[in-house]
């Protein structure tokens, strides 16, 4: 099992009386993309939130290389360090330029001399086909810019794993395709991803594996072929016969 990255082992979280996410369980590997579906309210971004600790999680374990992160005392900002989030709000800081944006973190966090996290900032923004852009603020870059912007930011701290929620949600249907084209990339390169994400096409394409969510719970879950061509659960056949149509 030396290539298993995450582990999550039942799994569940609740606010309050209403309880999100139901025993859930699933591994990742390394050079996996897993994408996460199902309908809005299945738990997917929820499920994502938990697993880079910006949620608590009510019970069970999410051990990163054997360890539970989860545990009391964990030190979060270094398990995030490796287990990077690209959120579908782009989340830039607005008063810094776009190379700034993707800098600060490696001082900071990593503790890189400014001139190496420049160097590498550079590297990751070329990268991403924001280059040109360095000097620019966010209020000045499109939706599909911020967001590979946010992903170039998110690969400079060379993470181990990526986790995606959403990234193309907030963008106009023109932009989709650059994010998701990155994304791709990043793919092919053997990057693990971990993708909560409606856009089918790419779940089905692009992922080698797909988890299929409903009610706080993973209903089915295997290769794209498996969950798209044979799925098992009649929910799942619902859900998938909508996407079809569309």
């Amino acid at each position: 099992m030396q290539d298993v990255i995450l582990e999550v082992k039942h799994l569940s979280k609740s606010f309050g009386s209403n309880e999100v996410l139901k025993d859930i369980d699933f591994t990742v590997k390394k050079g996996d993309v897993t994408s996460i579906i199902g309908a809005s309210g299945s738990g997917k971004s929820t499920l994502l939130r938990c697993i880079n600790l910006l949620e608590t999680p009510t019970s069970g374990e999410i051990l990163y290389h054997g360890e539970n992160v989860a545990a009391t005392g964990f030190n979060a900002t270094k398990y995030r360090s490796h287990v990077g989030m690209v959120f579908q709000s782009f989340n830039l800081f607005n008063n810094m330029t776009v190379l700034e944006n993707c800098i600060v973190g490696q001082v900071k966090v990593l503790k890189k001399s400014r001139e190496e996290a420049r160097a590498n900032a550079l590297n990751y923004l070329q990268k991403v086909g924001m280059a040109p852009y360095i000097k620019a603020k966010p209020r000045q870059i499109s939706g599909g810019q911020k967001q590979r912007v946010a992903i170039a930011r998110a690969l400079a701290m060379e993470p181990e794993v990526l986790l995606f929620d959403e990234p193309t949600s907030a963008l106009d249907p023109e932009m989709v395709g650059e994010v998701l084209s990155v994304m791709q990339q990043l793919a092919k390169e053997g990057m693990t991803m971990l993708v909560v994400t409606h856009e089918m096409a790419f779940a089905r394409d692009v992922s080698s594996r797909v988890v299929y969510m409903n009610h706080g719970v993973i209903c089915e879950q295997g290769t794209p072929e498996q969950v798209f061509g044979d799925p098992q659960r009649q929910e799942t056949k619902d859900f998938l016969s909508r996407f079809r149509r569309n």
